[in-house]
């Protein structure tokens, strides 16, 4: 045996097993799945990865006011959070079971992307983002699927039980993200996996040109979970016409057809055109699609009386002209005159207008054609263009949708470049249409979308874009942390700077562009918080983590609370959609004070003045002093409830 050949033998021998990783729990799991003729997705660090999520703690959010958009009225409806995405969502506990799509673009496992710190093993509220994963690195696949499970889980939490995830993914990480989601959400639970068109083909590479990426869509729970149809195109919309000046108005042309030709054999009898007295069968392996007696009555409505006749085809009776000729009959004649007598009645229905539902195309000479009212049909198209009848909807299962539907990569960079110009150091954004698709498609007009992976903005633009262009009144909730390793916080410039400019209408060089209207409020994640955080706050701190946190189960979907900022005021410091205060009792500049008799006569006072009625919403340390006009929330307990946690025992690091 050569010397080349031990050392390779030796060092295979070394290598370790990966079975040496996983703990008893993970072994048994592994070996159960495997007995069953399951599969399992297995990784070292599977075990700590599955917990992450219960040992991230919520953080203070700060409001900053100064970068607020829009409207003060309306800023509360959307959010820009600059963060890390796991703690952003571990902190929105007022959302958690009521976001109705997420729609993301985590970082591409590609070697120039996606970081990773070893800590967050032990201790995911390290805030360090860890070093640069390279693409010769050995466990970056296991590296990738340890931060996303996580999050994944984290992002389930947050849908509605109708609620979608929509996550995109290149080939890089696209098996492992499908292993990822069917662990998570459940492989029943799978709505589509999208092929969409990023790119034209590129000539010089040397396989196989990679023109597509994907977008995997799952569902919190496929029974409650509802695909929409799309906006009607203009070239949809065009397919209709009222050529006829039919009273019912727009229609287009429809098969008369369908398909099952083998399990309605009664169905395949032949009709006979009263233009020109031929006989019409359905297609090969198609039959007539409506019962009979209906087909007897359209025909009928050219003005001839229609009647039932065995022709001896081997088929059920026929629907043919009472007396008339068949065209295999030794006496057929266009000059028969009950043909005569049936064409003339039937050209005069087709020069008069207002044609039966069954007609013979516009000179009558035509096969048998059906008239499909605008009207009757879904106001949309169904999401993918392999469907061709918009009547029908079906399930997705896995489509493709070329670049004339959702836009190239190309697009998606020239639409940034537009709204906030050149320079930006982005290569891939993701375009406009594939985003305001995917929410078109899973969140209702009044809904709710959550991108984590918040990057340039392009889900919050797709919103507002989509608010402007409809009736709709969607929200967005955005998290992005930036590059602050490379001392770029872009959540605060780039993405900041896209939504300003969507809404706004500001554009590079001081060009300008039609305002999108809108509105949103930005909100930093500082430290930690626990019951001596809140007690040892600022009062302008504490106000901050009141607005952001405050929710009541009875009204769990409203924007949130609107600060009030004005020194007139003693402790009204916001008020909610429904225009009830809330006031945060306090001492001077000392710690939380209590509700008593004297602090309730200012809460009253500063009800006057800001013209409120009951009830008020105090927030205090201790309640000595009870109205029925006071609901009251104890600091800092209520605070902690609303962010999951509570003063004595963290039950949001529980499992459940």
């Amino acid at each position: 045996m050569s010397a080349i050949v031990k050392k390779l033998l030796r060092a295979d021998q070394e290598q370790p097993n990966p079975l040496d990783f996983l703990d008893k729990e993970d072994l048994i799991k592994l070996v159960k799945s495997l007995l069953s003729g399951g599969v399992a997705l297995s990784f070292s660090g599977k075990r700590s990865a599955l917990e992450i999520g219960r040992k991230v703690r919520p953080r203070v959010m700060r409001r900053e006011s100064k970068l607020h958009v829009g409207p003060p009225d309306q800023q509360g409806r959307n959010l820009l959070i600059e963060g890390e995405n796991l703690q952003a969502m571990v902190t929105l506990y007022k959302y958690r079971g009521q976001i109705d799509l997420i729609v993301t673009d985590p970082p591409y496992n590609t070697g120039q992307q996606f970081r990773y710190n070893d800590a967050w093993d032990k201790d995911p509220n390290d805030p360090d983002l860890g070093t640069l994963v390279a693409k010769d690195d050995g466990s970056r696949h296991t590296k990738w699927i340890k931060a996303m499970m996580p999050r994944l889980q984290m992002m389930k939490a947050m849908l509605k039980p109708s609620g979608v995830l929509a996550i995109c993914i290149d080939d890089n990480e696209l098996f492992h993200l499908g292993m990822l989601m069917d662990e998570v959400f459940g492989e029943d639970n799978r709505l589509a996996i999208i092929n969409w068109q990023k790119t034209t083909v590129k000539n010089n590479t040397k396989h196989v040109s990679a023109t597509t990426e994907y977008v995997l869509v799952y569902a919190k729970d496929l029974a409650s979970a509802k695909t929409r149809l799309l906006d009607r195109t203009e070239k949809s919309n065009a397919r209709f016409g009222n050529p006829d000046n039919d009273p019912d108005g727009d229609w287009k042309q429809g098969d008369l057809t369908g398909t099952g030709a083998d399990s309605h054999p009664t169905a395949l009898y032949a009709l006979q055109s009263p233009f020109d007295g031929e006989l019409h069968y359905p297609s090969e392996n198609r039959c007539w699609a409506f019962e009979k007696r209906r087909m007897k009555e359209w025909l009928a409505a050219w003005g001839v009386h229609v009647v039932e006749r065995d022709l001896r085809d081997g088929r059920t009776p026929a629907l043919v002209i009472k007396d008339a000729p068949l065209p295999t009959d030794k006496d057929f004649s266009l000059e028969h005159k009950v043909l005569r007598a049936a064409r003339s009645k039937a050209m005069k229905k087709l020069e008069e207008g207002a044609w039966p539902r069954l007609y013979f195309g516009m000179k009558g000479t035509a096969k048998p054609m059906y008239k499909v009212y605008r009207s009757e049909i879904k106001a949309g198209v169904v999401p993918t263009s392999f469907w061709v009848d918009e009547e029908e909807v079906v399930e997705l299962g896995a489509v493709s949708w070329s670049s004339s539907e959702t836009g190239r990569t190309r697009e998606g960079l020239e639409e940034l470049d537009t709204v906030v110009g050149p320079g930006h150091n982005f290569t891939t954004v993701k375009p406009l249409a594939l985003i305001k698709k995917l929410i078109q498609i899973w969140c209702p007009p009044t809904g709710v979308v959550l991108d984590p992976y918040a990057g340039t903005g392009t889900t919050g633009h797709a919103v507002l874009q989509l608010n402007s262009d409809t009736d709709a009144s969607r929200r967005f909730i955005l998290i992005e942390q930036g590059s602050p390793e490379a001392g770029d916080k872009y959540a605060r410039t780039l993405t900041w700077r896209r939504l300003h400019n969507a809404i706004t209408g500001e554009r590079p060089n001081g060009g300008r562009a039609a305002p999108l209207g809108g509105a949103f409020e930005y909100r930093l994640l500082t430290k930690q918080i626990d019951a001596k955080t809140v007690l040892s706050m600022k009062k302008d701190e504490l106000v901050d983590v009141v607005i952001t946190s405050h929710w009541e189960t009875s009204n769990r979907s409203s924007p949130g609370l609107i600060r009030i900022e004005e020194p007139k005021y003693r402790y009204l410091v916001g008020k909610n959609d429904r225009g009830e205060g809330y006031f945060i009792i306090w001492d001077g500049e000392g710690p939380v004070g209590q509700l008593d008799r004297e602090t309730y006569k200012d809460v009253l006072k500063d009800a006057e003045k800001a013209e409120l009625k009951p009830p008020y919403h105090v927030y205090a340390r201790y309640e000595l002093y009870q109205s029925k006009n006071v609901q009251f929330w104890k600091i800092p307990d209520k605070i902690l409830a609303h962010l999951g946690l509570n003063e004595n025992s963290d039950r949001f690091n529980e499992e459940d």
